[in-house]
Order: C-alpha cells, then sequence, then structure tokens
C-alpha cells in the first residue's frame, strides 16, 4: 500500500471551503474518516485529534476529517468541540469510495452500509503512506502521531 497514488478530489469543507488534496500545503495530511458526527465515539475521536493538532502542525501535518454528513451538521459539530481542522462532507462518497472504507455493518440488529473508522496518511504528491482500518477510537489519534514522529524525526 506504501506509495499507491490516491488520484486528486474536490470536497466541500467547513468554513465555506474547498478542499482538494493536490492543493494540501503540509508535508503529511491525515485524513479520517468516521461515521457520523457528534456521536459519542466520532466526537471522542475528533476531540483526540484536536488536542494533538498542534503537535501534528509542529511536524507540518494537516489533519482532515471526513464523513458523510452534511455541511450544515460538520459547521456545528466543529463548532460544539473547538475543532481546528476542518471536516469535509462527502455525501457522494468520492473519497469514502476512492480510499474503500463503506462497509456493511450491523446496528441494532439490521445490516446497515456505513464508514469503517479509517485512517490514512499521505504525502503532498498525493501518496499514501499508511492505513488503519476498522480502527478502535482509544489511543488512535497518538499512534497516528506517533508514526508521524517517527517519519519526522
Amino acid at each position: 500500500m506504501h506509495d499507491e497514488v490516491i488520484p486528486d478530489f474536490e470536497l466541500a469543507a467547513t468554513g465555506d471551503g474547498v478542499f482538494r488534496l493536490s492543493a494540501v500545503e503540509s508535508k503529511y495530511l491525515v485524513l479520517f474518516f468516521y461515521p457520523k458526527d457528534d456521536t459519542p465515539g466520532c466526537t471522542n475521536e475528533s476531540q483526540q485529534f484536536r488536542d494533538l493538532y498542534p503537535q501534528f502542525r509542529q511536524r507540518d501535518c494537516e489533519i482532515a476529517g471526513i464523513s458523510r454528513d452534511s455541511l450544515k451538521s460538520h459547521e456545528k459539530f466543529r463548532e460544539k468541540y473547538s475543532l481546528p481542522y476542518h471536516l469535509l462532507s462527502d455525501s457522494d462518497e468520492i473519497a469514502c469510495e476512492m480510499f474503500g472504507v463503506m462497509k456493511m455493518k450491523n446496528m441494532y440488529g439490521k445490516q446497515v452500509r456505513g464508514i469503517e473508522r479509517s485512517t490514512f496518511v499521505l504525502n503532498p504528491q498525493g501518496q499514501l503512506y499508511k492505513a488503519w482500518r476498522g480502527v478502535k477510537v482509544p489511543g488512535h489519534a497518538e499512534e497516528v502521531l506517533a508514526f508521524i514522529k517517527d517519519l519526522t524525526d
């Protein structure tokens, strides 16, 4: 998977912005895909990335969270938890398909299609360095930061 190149893509971003992969100016980019705004696991994960954000930035690494929620939902979620990074709305599942994060999941005994919590590290050329799939939230942001530290030390 190392060095696989992700095609350029564009998604609506919080702050009335547009996120374009090819426009990322930091040395590294962490994209974390999560199922839904303002749910316990997703809130916890978002807060962990928020709390470690200054350390990511010190290593020239940007972060963006991606889910299928609307931009309006993302703006509320971002404001409520003071998230310093942007959230990207992928309601058409463009990035979700590219990264293969859509899975059938059991929710209350029903099979539903949803995002499998996953995180990816890319360089400015869109090359994939690392993928975590089926992420468990506790300690995950720290694990990603440790990986970035290893890359930058």
